[in-house]
């Protein structure tokens, strides 16, 4: 089982989380988040993969942060549709082209670009009482994961669970992400989830472990990661 921590803020903050060894680091590019990053992402183990949570963002941005922070993952948070998911790809995979080429042509590896592997990307879908899965049949081909969060006032980062029991009905293999106010104290009922049929590959905590909005508190998280 992966383990995301997202909402990350403060740089000495996120190396000591990124000791900890999660799988992913999430970092959220929204104005209008409690947890909005800006700054420098220190230098983080290959292990784990730097995750860009974007809202509705314009693509130009998109792709100019996945260059400049070297992201791993692109986390779509919003409502983003499937012909904005299709031209992301064509944008991604055009840039990775280009600097694989120029890698070649220069015979060294460019910083400002991760050419290596595919960038990820996780489709968001908020959750109340009910979900209509029929919405995600389009989406299947063209994520590599889902992330199901409890549907509220904010983007993301309210600290409420949904029912999982909801997610009894989802019909797919593909591979989703686990979110929405999960804390330590929930993790009985996470290892009862996760030990279902469902193909959960990921939880994604974030404000259950806060001291204050993007600071993390680090022994509950190891905790948290131990138990896991």
């Amino acid at each position: 089982m992966k383990l995301k921590v997202c909402g990350m803020k403060f740089i000495e903050n996120v190396q000591q989380v990124a000791d900890l060894q999660p799988d992913y680091l999430g970092f959220i590019f929204y104005e209008k988040s409690k947890r909005n990053f800006e700054g420098i992402i220190p230098e983080l183990p290959r292990s784990i993969k730097k995750t860009g949570v974007f809202v509705n963002e314009y693509l130009e941005i998109v792709i100019s942060l996945v260059e400049e922070y070297q992201l791993d993952a692109i986390q779509l948070h919003g409502d983003e549709s499937l012909e904005y998911i299709k031209e992301l790809q064509i944008q991604l995979a055009q840039r990775r082209a280009l600097f694989i080429e120029e890698n070649k042509q220069q015979k060294k590896k460019n910083k400002h670009f991760i050419a290596d592997e595919k960038v990820e990307i996780i489709k968001v879908f908020g959750i109340k009482e009910t979900f209509d899965f029929e919405l995600l049949p389009p989406f299947l081909d063209h994520v590599d994961y889902f992330l199901f969060d409890t549907k509220g006032k904010e983007r993301g980062g309210n600290g409420v669970q949904f029912d999982w029991q909801v997610l009894k009905e989802y019909p797919f293999e593909k591979p989703f992400f686990l979110s929405g106010g999960i804390g330590l104290k929930d993790i009985e009922a996470v290892q009862k989830i996760i030990n279902s049929d469902l193909p959960i590959y990921a939880l994604d905590v974030n404000s259950k472990f806060e001291i204050e909005p993007g600071l993390k508190n680090v022994n509950e998280v190891k905790n948290f990661k131990n138990k896991l």
